[in-house]
């Protein structure tokens, strides 16, 4: 089986209150897109890395790419409008002969190499392969007067990445037009009639959005000593 991933960084530094967009900004002393890009390195060295950037952040990435000594060889596409978009521009780089490929949101460093090679394993067998947690909190569902009814949170998962599938199968499903039904991948392959297969995720997988979630990412990092 060849394995591809497409590691999406379209974010902006809006909820961050940064000035540079939070897929840059150090962890630990390295950016976090460079610890999610080595998360798959090093799951798989010839795993081929497909990197989706706006196209105005193509030349701050290659200067950051210096400052730091960054050698693990990817390729650069640019994004488009939406994620959907980019993803879809991502696709258009993953060889035909490609049997699977991942897609991981950039801001997701910590990663582990068994949700990884899970998830490949899974899609091989059945096409897609989804990781999930279970919620903690108890859940409330609020309709539009504000009333509000209890959920049962035991048929509830959050939804990670990456989300991996048979490449033939998820190139077609991207052919379709674009819709806000599509929340993510999964959404996409799902609207196609198949099956969304699901994993085990881990709760230190953490999406990096808002300072509190980058505090966070700076303890794992201290306890991971990476």
């Amino acid at each position: 089986m060849t394995r591809s991933v497409i590691i999406v960084a379209g974010g902006s530094g809006l909820r961050m209150g940064s000035p540079i967009a939070k897929q840059y900004i150090p962890v630990g002393g390295v950016p976090i897109l460079m610890r999610t890009l080595q998360a798959f390195h090093s799951f798989d060295e010839t795993m081929q890395l497909v990197l989706v950037l706006p196209e105005k952040d193509m030349g701050f990435w290659r200067d950051l790419s210096k400052q730091y000594g960054f050698r693990i060889p990817h390729e650069v596409v640019a994004g488009g409008q939406s994620r959907f978009q980019s993803v879809r521009n991502g696709l258009s780089a993953v060889p035909e002969g490609q049997s699977l490929v991942a897609i991981h949101d950039g801001v997701r460093p910590f990663v582990s190499s068994e949700i990884i090679r899970q998830s490949f394993e899974q899609a091989a067998s059945t096409g897609s392969a989804i990781p999930v947690v279970p919620l903690k909190d108890s859940l409330r569902r609020v309709g539009a007067d504000g009333q509000s009814v209890y959920q049962d949170r035991q048929a509830y998962r959050l939804v990670q990445t990456p989300q991996t599938f048979q490449v033939t199968r998820i190139k077609s499903a991207f052919l379709v037009e674009e819709s806000d039904a599509f929340t993510d991948d999964a959404t996409v392959y799902e609207h196609q009639g198949w099956q969304v297969h699901l994993v085990e995720g881990d709760p230190e997988n953490i999406k990096i959005t808002t300072p509190e979630d980058l505090r966070y990412a700076e303890f794992l990092v201290g306890k991971r000593k990476i």
